[in-house]
């Protein structure tokens, strides 16, 4: 199919004169082959395969004991029956099953599943469990003591959030407004009177705000209007316990996913053991509600009770917790984006200039960025739609003559960065893209593009001398390498800079701002000589949101999402 800009619009905007863009064709294996290579690293290829789901029939077929059960599900069977399950949460709301727990294993195959280097995937099982379990304790818990059961038993009492049902009006909604992209990309269902839907917190993770129902609708059915039209499904279907799976295996980059964390897949770095985090139960604390319990000094109630409730669930399921594992997190400060666990997962415009492009050298790509967009790496086809929504001159045509099958198949070339990940604001590196290759051993063509504020004196040579920007704090940019062979075929890299800025202390020992990380209300951060606190509900969202309208101090509309300190 081809797409065309829409010039019979452009012609009603008169008196003023527009001209149309200049069509810029690409196939759609260059398009497919751009995405693939952006996102052809080892993390994003280990995310990728822990949020892979089933399809919703094997969902839907699942019964306990039953034969044709996934290995997973049955992995998880042979460690929790359904007798333990009702042993480990007698006051449940009715809607919780433990067909339900099965589905949601079946939904995704990384719960419970199996490694191909040697680890222990029984132990690994375990370990979830027992966490998941501790989390849900405290998050639905009835922390009721006067109860005959122990409060570490008293999980999943609340299927909905305390105060709300599904007839009360006008609460988180506040994204829904049809003219932010949020609001679009995830539309809100309507009640009869036309007001939205309220998108409290449902199930046993509480999910809350339709840009979370949105794309785990999208993971669930691939169709992101099936549980914003009906949210009441994330209470009342074996959906509340999947959306904790969702939760569970889905990093919150900078932050990993919980996951990972428990299976070994994220290994501390130096920034992250300098920031305190290391592997254990406290790191999974941190993830679900960092900026709250976390960081202050000393171990908050709520983190407290996590310990003694994984504590239990631990010695309940057999699961060894060794005197070296750290269960707190009141010395862990936030992850950052130097640590293991940071990657950048949607697209968004590249801003690049590149001499020599059609309609005034526009890059005509896409980027991977830290805050979240309407297009996302994890969903395939995302890219495409990327550069579509930003660059509506593009031509996506495959009509081209049919290649003679008996002509050899020129493949695509590869591309490869090499130099320094690490270096000071305003230095010069040194960049090598010799090692690309073609496999017909043809001449290749370069084509860097930098970020904005970094300088090169050629875009076009294999070696890149690449001046950097002088940010006013630490910050990780990214060069792409685009190389074409002579036939016109091309592939991508990315190649991420992380530059350091020197000197100073952070005022009152904050830790600085970090574009695009998820904080949550009442945190506090170092930006352009102030402190800055993220502002309560209905605002915090904001404070994750692009840095040129929501920087602390600096974007255009930061007093939305800040309070100066």
């Amino acid at each position: 199919m081809k797409h065309y800009l829409p010039l019979a619009i452009l012609t009603t905007l008169s008196p003023i004169t527009l001209f149309a863009a200049e069509p810029v064709h690409f196939t759609q294996a260059e398009v497919d082959a751009k995405e693939s290579a952006l996102t052809d690293f080892p993390l994003m290829r280990a995310v990728k395969s822990s949020i892979a789901t089933r399809d919703n029939a094997i969902v839907d077929a699942i019964t306990p004991l039953s034969p044709n059960n996934p290995d997973n599900v049955k992995r998880l069977e042979s460690v929790l029956s359904e007798t333990q399950f009702e042993f480990l949460f007698p006051v449940r709301a009715a809607e919780y099953t433990y067909q339900g727990l099965l589905q949601a294993a079946a939904k995704f195959p990384a719960l419970c599943g199996s490694y191909t280097d040697n680890r222990d995937a029984d132990a690994i099982c375990r370990k979830s469990l027992a966490t998941m379990f501790a989390h849900f304790a405290q998050e639905t818990g009835a922390h009721d003591k006067w109860m005959t059961e122990p409060q570490w038993r008293q999980g999943l009492y609340w299927v909905r959030e305390v105060g709300w049902d599904e007839n009360k009006r006008g609460g988180y909604n506040m994204e829904c407004n049809p003219d932010t992209w949020q609001g679009q990309v995830w539309p809100c269902g309507t009640f009869a009177d036309g007001s939205y839907k309220s998108y409290f917190g449902r199930g046993a993770k509480q999910l809350s705000y339709n840009y979370n129902y949105g794309p785990f609708s999208d993971a669930m059915f691939g169709d992101v209007s099936i549980l914003l039209n009906n949210p009441e499904m994330v209470a009342d279907t074996w959906l509340n316990l999947a959306s904790a799976v969702f939760f569970f295996t889905y990093p919150q980059p900078p932050k990993p996913s919980m996951l990972h964390v428990i299976d070994g897949t994220w290994q501390p770095n130096a920034r992250d053991t300098q920031n305190g985090l290391s592997a254990g139960f406290g790191a999974t604390t941190h993830i679900i509600n960092g900026g709250i319990e976390c960081g202050s000094g000393s171990e908050k109630p709520q983190s407290l009770n996590r310990i003694e409730y994984y504590q239990a669930h631990a010695q309940y399921l057999g699961v060894p917790v060794e005197a070296s594992e750290v269960l707190g997190c009141k010395d862990m400060k936030p992850f950052d984006n130097q640590g293991a666990g940071a990657m950048l997962i949607y697209w968004e415009q590249d801003w690049s200039y590149i001499a020599g492009n059609p309609n005034g050298g526009k890059s005509y790509a896409c980027k991977l960025v830290g805050y979240q967009t309407r297009y996302s790496a994890f969903k395939p086809g995302d890219y495409q739609g990327c550069l579509m929504h930003f660059f509506p001159e593009v031509v996506i045509d495959d009509s081209g003559t049919p290649t003679d099958p008996t002509d050899p198949v020129n493949q695509a070339p590869t591309a490869n960065i090499q130099g320094v990940s690490e270096a000071e604001s305003g230095a010069v590196i040194t960049l090598s893209a010799s090692q690309s290759s073609d496999p017909e051993g043809g001449v290749l063509n370069y084509r860097w593009s930098l970020p904005i504020g970094a300088s090169a004196p050629s875009v076009e040579q294999a070696s890149l001398l690449l001046t950097l920007p002088s940010p006013s704090s630490t910050e990780t940019i990214s060069v792409s390498l685009e190389v074409t062979d002579d036939a016109g075929l091309s592939a991508s890299i990315n190649h991420n800079v992380l530059v350091t800025v020197s000197g100073g202390t952070p005022p009152d020992g904050e830790v600085p701002y970090q574009a695009g990380y998820a904080y949550v209300a009442g945190e506090r951060v170092s930006h352009a000589g102030g402190v800055y606190e993220c502002k309560p509900y209905p605002y915090t969202a904001w404070c994750a949101g692009a840095s040129w309208a929501y920087e602390p101090g600096v974007g255009v509309a930061w007093q939305d999402a800040w309070i100066a300190r």
